[in-house]
């Protein structure tokens, strides 16, 4: 039997967004990955200094920057040439053992075996079908693939947020979902195990959170237009302006890592075929909580729609 339709509002042309020129620009300005989830990451490897990662869908490096310094190598993927190049640039990538691949991760030229996959805040946006045979053909015996979500916990202005974001998002197909339950359900993925991180306050200029909002799916410049995306900040800015401490709003980050084996119910993985459109770059420059896997998402300040 098929696996059931993707949720449309997951559709290639929302994934698109984030090769913007706008939503690049400001992606900076999302919030921080938590450190325990670095160390959560580092501790699914049983020798971490010589092992070999794949993050999929890096973005800006996020996840991939911090993690190649405590691996043997990583390599880095992302369709986006714009996002790779802005990650380079940033502290940490420009680690000799830090592998930038500019490529869908469904194509992307690969060098298998790896020891950890890891997919922050992407896979959703993937082929499904195609990439967990595809992952579970490139990892290790003992190799997991490892979900990474990460989010500001619900601010007070939360329920204003999800108001305008429901108004003016370009998304209108946007419904809520679990990645890891669709993956389930399609016999894709087989998880293990799930931690939360404990909160981590960070503050923020409310201009750049309201910024920061626009690196997020439905919300991108470019696709908005001039006067949708004008009403957002101003709806923003009077839903936060209570909260305000001199410009700046108190905020909290919270991840999730949920690991596991992907599957190949059907079909072998293609393995690491070779993509003609892939860009490879080499820069210049070198114990888990046991807790039971529940499938709730981080939890969200009304800005899910990554």
């Amino acid at each position: 039997m098929p696996n059931p339709t993707k949720p449309p509002h997951l559709g290639p042309q929302y994934a698109a967004q984030f090769q913007d020129p706008s939503v690049v620009s400001v992606y900076h300005l999302r919030p921080p990955v938590p450190d325990e989830v670095m160390t959560c990451l580092t501790a699914l490897l049983t020798d971490a200094p010589n092992s070999r990662v794949l993050d999929l869908g890096c973005g800006q490096g996020e996840l991939a920057r911090p993690l190649a310094a405590r691996v043997r190598s990583l390599d880095a993927v992302d369709w986006s040439r714009a996002m790779v190049e802005a990650g380079m640039r940033l502290p940490g990538g420009d680690r000799l053992n830090l592998r930038w691949i500019t490529a869908k991760a469904e194509e992307a030229p690969l060098s298998p075996p790896y020891d950890l996959v890891t997919a922050g805040q992407s896979l959703h946006w993937m082929d499904w079908d195609l990439m967990l045979p595809r992952l579970a053909s490139v990892l290790s015996s003992a190799g997991l693939l490892a979900i990474v979500d990460w989010d500001v916990t619900p601010p007070p202005w939360a329920d204003a947020l999800r108001t305008v974001i429901q108004r003016l998002s370009t998304n209108r197909l946007y419904r809520p979902y679990d990645l890891v339950d669709e993956l389930v359900t399609r016999g894709l993925f087989a998880p293990i195990n799930r931690r939360q991180t404990e909160p981590v306050p960070f503050g923020q200029a409310t201009a750049d959170y309201i910024e920061s909002l626009h690196a997020r799916n439905g919300l991108s410049r470019d696709r908005m237009g001039r006067q949708a995306a004008q009403a957002f900040d101003r709806a923003v800015s009077r839903a936060t302006a209570p909260f305000e401490d001199d410009g700046h709003l108190r905020l909290a980050t919270v991840g999730v890592v949920v690991w596991g084996r992907p599957l190949a119910p059907d079909v072998p993985g293609p393995g690491g075929p070779v993509a003609a459109s892939a860009i490879v770059t080499t820069t210049p420059s070198g114990g888990v909580s046991s807790l039971s896997v529940q499938h709730s998402p981080v939890p969200s300040g009304a800005t899910k729609q990554i």
